[in-house]
């Protein structure tokens, strides 16, 4: 038997980050979300390339550079593929870019609405306590803390309760509870002696 669960779990944003901008056809600020669509032009041999965006309120289109006035031979032959293609994958790492969209816009709004797929890699429910790897694909807006309550089963104030008392250590220092998951980071629970002990690693795995 082993002293230790250890499961992964794979955090899946359920929605693509929105950025806001004024809307001329709203008269007013509104989110724009990623329509899934691309654009890509040729220019003899340099090629222009957009993620079409859509605004909340009345579909107006914002289209988000990707790349412009490039040399078709600098661009990587897999990505031309999925520009063409408006491969779905590909356009969702494109809409989860972050960076290229806080240079367009400050404000842009994260969703907190997450799938969590959980995979037991080790030991047994027998165990006293529990580590979770947190494998996150793209950035999600939801907190590490609201995270745990909910997949665990517990309160956010107890999650704050069993970090302070050093039963909960969190890759990151104490406030990474309050910021957003990262992909790679590992919580370390132990449940040794707690009552609900079954409850949190059945939860967990």
């Amino acid at each position: 038997m082993s002293d230790r669960l250890s499961v992964r779990w794979t955090v899946v944003a359920r929605d693509c980050p929105r950025p806001v901008f004024a809307c001329p056809a709203c008269g007013g600020d509104r989110p724009f979300h990623p329509s899934g669509k691309l654009r890509l032009n040729a220019n003899g041999k340099r090629l222009d390339a957009w993620l079409i965006y859509k605004c909340d309120g009345c579909d107006r289109t914002w289209n988000r550079p990707i790349f412009e006035r490039r040399l078709a031979a600098d661009v990587p032959p897999g990505d031309l593929a999925a520009l063409r293609s408006a491969d779905p994958a590909f356009v969702r790492r494109l809409a989860f870019d972050l960076s290229a969209l806080r240079r367009k816009t400050p404000v842009i709004l994260q969703s907190d609405r997450v799938d969590v797929e959980k995979l037991v890699t080790g030991g047994d429910q027998g165990a006293t306590g529990v580590e979770i790897a947190l494998v996150v694909p793209h950035p999600v807006g939801l907190r590490l803390d609201r995270l745990l309550a909910a997949e665990l089963g517990l309160t956010r104030s107890r999650i704050g309760a069993l970090a302070k008392a050093g039963r909960l250590d969190v890759d990151g220092g104490g406030n990474a509870l309050k910021r957003p998951p990262r992909d790679g980071q590992c919580i370390r629970l132990n449940l040794d002696g707690m009552g609900d002990r079954q409850a949190i690693l059945a939860a967990a795995g």
